[in-house]
């Protein structure tokens, strides 16, 4: 088996600095690169001791156009802005982008499904086995379930994570939309303040909290007459985001130009 070159966007991150050590270990892909915006003082740093795993030679970047053309993939859990344009670089070198980041508006996405035309791109408010697997069990119960049950989700991060509701729970959310036949964007309720009314039959609830250090936690609650159901999902490390990140490169590498999803990855229905 060929060994796949991954650079990693945001390699100087919490993020990048575990899929570093992940792709560091792994048989079948290698570091080929990392990626830092122009002034940041991490450019020529080496990621391996950035990441704990001794000098391995190589370093960071703010060229990601140069590095596209020696690589044969990127992993990247960065911002909306730098993973739109990493998209647009990735379909002009016919590379797999994988895209853990969240928080897009409507035009990134339109932006990133033009660059899937040349691009493999695996995209997904979460890579891993577990919060993926959560996803079908939410559509599953929300299909069995009328709207006697009310759908809430609830989600905590850490005090640095910058978008709300996060990209899992928004996840979570389409699910339960999906299996109930609804548009989330007509349906959802993001935020409550102040005398709100009753709830209204069918929405679908998202409730935000943050502080310490808390990798990821996701419940979603369907709460009927005389009873609750609640499916969770915790967390408790990044490596589990990495090596789903991982998975999803070299599952691509395989695969035509397109955009795909983890559920593609890991061939959950």
């Amino acid at each position: 088996m060929t060994i796949m070159r991954l650079a990693i966007a945001g390699a100087g991150g919490r993020m990048g600095r575990t899929l570093t050590r992940i792709i560091h270990e792994s048989e079948h892909c290698e570091v080929a690169g990392g990626i830092e915006p122009k002034g940041s003082p991490l450019i020529g740093q080496d990621m391996g001791l950035l990441a704990g795993v001794g000098d391995i030679d190589i370093v960071i970047t703010d060229d990601p156009l140069q590095l596209a053309l020696n690589i044969d993939g990127i992993i990247d859990f960065t911002i909306p802005a730098a993973t739109v344009a990493l998209s647009e670089i990735s379909a002009q070198a016919r590379i797999v982008h994988i895209i853990g980041t969240t928080g897009f508006s409507k035009q990134d996405d339109a932006a990133i499904s033009t660059a899937a035309r040349h691009a493999r791109i695996v995209k997904s408010g979460n890579m891993s086995l577990g919060v993926n697997l959560l996803s079908s069990l939410v559509k599953k119960v929300a299909t069995s379930l009328d709207e006697d049950f009310d759908i809430e989700v609830l989600e905590m991060h850490h005090r640095h994570k910058v978008d709300a509701p996060s990209g899992t729970a928004l996840l979570l959310g389409e699910a339960a939309a999906k299996g109930r036949q609804i548009d989330l964007d007509k349906r959802a309720v993001k935020s409550r303040v102040g005398h709100t009314g009753a709830r209204i039959s069918g929405d679908i609830g998202f409730a935000t909290l943050r502080g310490g250090s808390v990798v990821g936690e996701h419940s979603v609650v369907f709460a009927g007459p005389d009873e609750q159901i609640v499916l969770t999902h915790k967390a408790q490390s990044r490596d589990i985001f990495a090596n789903g990140a991982v998975k999803a490169a070299l599952w691509a590498q395989d695969q035509k130009p397109g955009l795909y999803s983890m559920m593609d990855v890991l061939g959950i229905d």
